[in-house]
């Protein structure tokens, strides 16, 4: 029997968005789930907050711009805080202080491509912001982060200080916009099916390996 056709899935999210935290979560368990269906993961960027200056803007005034006010975001939070407990993820609003433009934080998760190691990039900037309140746009933080992640640290900070790579993310963000992708995260099968928001880990599973079988049963033909 010939071996199965690897499942492409792209995930496009950006690391603010609390609901592509669980969802990152989400995917991976869905993929524990279905051992036997290879898969070829990557990470797509995608720009929640556009608007954002490259420098950041505070918290608060994000809060206010977005929602109204800080205690009207407050009210809505604990959704995503309990959904992300329950993933065994800690999620503590109160501690960002400062909101980021993820544009540097899709760079890094560019780079740790190369070396196999796009998700923990994206994983360990997803728990200094959501866990620890680190801010996004100090490129000490974020060559630190490089750095646990096993990059080297003088050449993420050399990289960080030129416009490499600005455009190519800017570019993917917008054909993800262009291709009518509007919430995140959603998680594209094959380059043609997407699904879109923090789905349960079994709906996910279920999909991956439906999308899986009939892509195999095309190839098959």
């Amino acid at each position: 029997m010939s071996a199965l056709k690897p499942l492409k899935i792209d995930i496009v999210s950006d690391v603010v968005c609390p609901w592509c935290y669980v969802g990152k979560r989400r995917i991976e368990n869905a993929l524990a789930l279905v051992p036997d269906v290879p898969v070829e993961v990557q990470w797509r960027p995608f720009f929640l907050n556009p608007w954002v200056p490259r420098e950041g803007i505070g918290r608060d005034e994000y809060l206010t711009a977005k929602f109204g006010s800080p205690e009207a975001y407050k009210s809505m939070a604990g959704r995503v805080v309990a959904a992300a407990g329950e993933e065994g993820l800690s999620y503590r609003p109160d501690q960002v202080k400062r909101q980021p433009n993820t544009i540097d934080c899709h760079r890094l998760i560019h780079w740790a491509e190369a070396k196999g190691k796009a998700a923990d990039m994206k994983q360990r900037l997803m728990e200094l912001y959501f866990r620890d309140g680190g801010d996004l746009t100090d490129i000490d933080v974020l060559v630190q982060a490089a750095a646990d992640c096993g990059l080297d640290a003088d050449d993420v900070r050399k990289r960080l200080s030129t416009d490499e790579d600005v455009a190519l993310i800017s570019a993917q963000a917008q054909e993800a916009s262009d291709k009518g992708i509007s919430g995140v995260p959603t998680y594209v099968f094959a380059q043609k099916y997407a699904v879109s928001g923090a789905q349960p880990a079994e709906q996910l599973a279920n999909a991956i390996r439906q999308v899986s079988a009939e892509i195999n049963a095309q190839a098959a033909e």
